[in-house]
């Protein structure tokens, strides 16, 4: 507040420590402050900062931290004026958070020392199998909110046939003794959301989430590109993601955008936007100036440029 001449009415709250999932933390914080008190705005600012995390030890689950991480940082400006919904660029539709409190998700990254006293976060093996499960139960309470009837319904009858073969089996009925238990139904969120911005937490993330949820390249490639460009951003990530489907897939007033974020804790936390109004001056012009420098571009283009018969193709992630 004393270094930007903030007036002295405007509360401030520090979210630092949360993790890379902080950004949509705040953005709910956000929502609940501006939900109290209608007329208000709420100003959100992100950034990560690695040089107090830098790591000099020698150990290789810690030294990760050091190619994956970038220094990067991002502002957004919510309102619950009447008259800012005329120049506003998205509306925010729901916000879910869960967090895993066992040990294996506590500890799968994790701030501690090594043997000679460096200080680092040491990133465990099993974080995809943790993000895994952690995404799970967020989509539970998300899907209700935004998949279709139908594909409620089929998650519904499937579980309703899984329930009923694994209870005829266990009391032998002849008619079920060589039925297989069918496998768990995942839902077809492609259907109802228009674009994700995964977490650009590293390739492996990545890839598990496009796995899970059966996305397309073109899907994930959003969080591809940004990984690639940017590197991992922390919290900040998804809008840069969100800020290249602005300038390269094409967004469209009414589509909606889901953000997943993960971070430490173990959390998985997602947002859902609809796009109100579209800046056409951004598109197919590069944030970053050095479009040369991006994966399948040649010069005087930008990642994601080619034609939908050509999706974008990225090359080795920062976290390689």
């Amino acid at each position: 507040c004393n270094e930007f001449c903030l007036r002295q009415d405007v509360r401030t709250y520090n979210l630092g420590g949360m993790g890379c999932s902080a950004n949509v933390i705040s953005v709910d914080l956000a929502k609940q402050l501006l939900q109290n008190q209608p007329g208000a705005r709420a100003l959100v600012i992100s950034t990560e900062n690695i040089t107090q995390n830098m790591y000099k030890g020698n150990e290789k689950g810690m030294l990760l931290q050091n190619t994956l991480f970038r220094c990067g940082g991002c502002a957004l400006l919510l309102s619950s004026r009447r008259v800012d919904a005329l120049r506003a660029k998205y509306k925010l539709l729901y916000t879910f958070r869960c967090q895993l409190s066992d040990n294996d998700s506590y500890k799968c990254v994790y701030q501690e020392e090594d043997a000679e006293g460096n200080c680092g976060v040491s990133l465990s093996k099993d974080i995809v199998k943790v993000a895994g499960r952690a995404m799970r139960q967020n989509f539970v309470m998300l899907g209700p909110y935004v998949l279709p009837i139908r594909e409620q319904a089929a998650v519904v009858f499937n579980q309703l046939a899984v329930r009923f073969v694994t209870l005829a089996r266990r009391r032998h009925w002849p008619i079920v003794e060589h039925w297989e238990i069918p496998k768990g139904y995942t839902p077809d969120f492609g259907k109802s959301i228009d674009h994700f911005c995964i977490h650009a937490g590293g390739r492996a993330v990545i890839e598990g989430v496009k796995k899970n949820l059966g996305l397309s390249d073109r899907q994930v490639a959003p969080s591809v590109q940004t990984l690639y460009d940017w590197g991992n951003t922390s919290s900040s990530s998804i809008w840069y993601e969100m800020d290249w489907v602005e300038r390269w897939a094409g967004l469209r007033r009414g589509e909606r955008i889901l953000q997943i974020a993960f971070g430490s804790g173990f959390k998985c936390n997602s947002a859902v936007w609809v796009a109100l109004r579209v800046d056409v001056t951004k598109r197919r012009r590069p944030l970053k100036q050095d479009a040369a420098a991006s994966p399948g571009a040649s010069p005087g283009t930008s990642p994601g440029a080619g034609s939908p018969e050509s999706p974008p193709q990225a090359g080795p992630s920062a976290g390689q």
